[in-house]
């Protein structure tokens, strides 16, 4: 356990999953012009959902923070480009299974560039916090 959790800065980890949340809410927000795309692309009515996404939500949460203590990992033993490389390949799949799921180019290019500004985010988190 000491290899993910070893001078890991927390701080910075937690800015950056709540940096990346803010993010995806403005990104795949229905009303902004990226999230129309979006919201058009997967068949998401452009009016908030009758009941919560609770299940969504916390899946959400509990990946992104995963995602920047993975950054944060990667950050300590100066191995950026590993974290890089993973975040190109997951976003590519989540772009293929987009696709797969009979939504649009448009939602895929959405939802695969939100995860790289998403890392961004992250690794700006780490190199000022951490």
């Amino acid at each position: 356990m000491e290899e993910i959790t070893a001078n890991v800065s927390w701080l910075a980890v937690i800015v950056g999953a709540v940096l990346s949340m803010g993010l995806g809410f403005l990104w795949f927000n229905p009303k902004s012009p990226i999230g129309k795309i979006w919201a058009e692309g997967v068949g998401v009515g452009l009016t908030p959902p009758e009941k919560f996404p609770a299940l969504a939500m916390a899946m959400n949460t509990l990946g992104l923070f995963s995602m920047s203590w993975f950054v944060g990992v990667t950050a300590t033993n100066n191995a950026l480009l590993t974290v890089i490389l993973g975040t190109v390949a997951f976003s590519l799949l989540n772009g293929a299974h987009t696709l797969f799921s009979g939504s649009s180019k448009g939602a895929a290019l959405v939802t695969m560039s939100y995860w790289l500004i998403a890392l961004v985010l992250m690794i700006l988190s780490q190199g000022i916090l951490g």
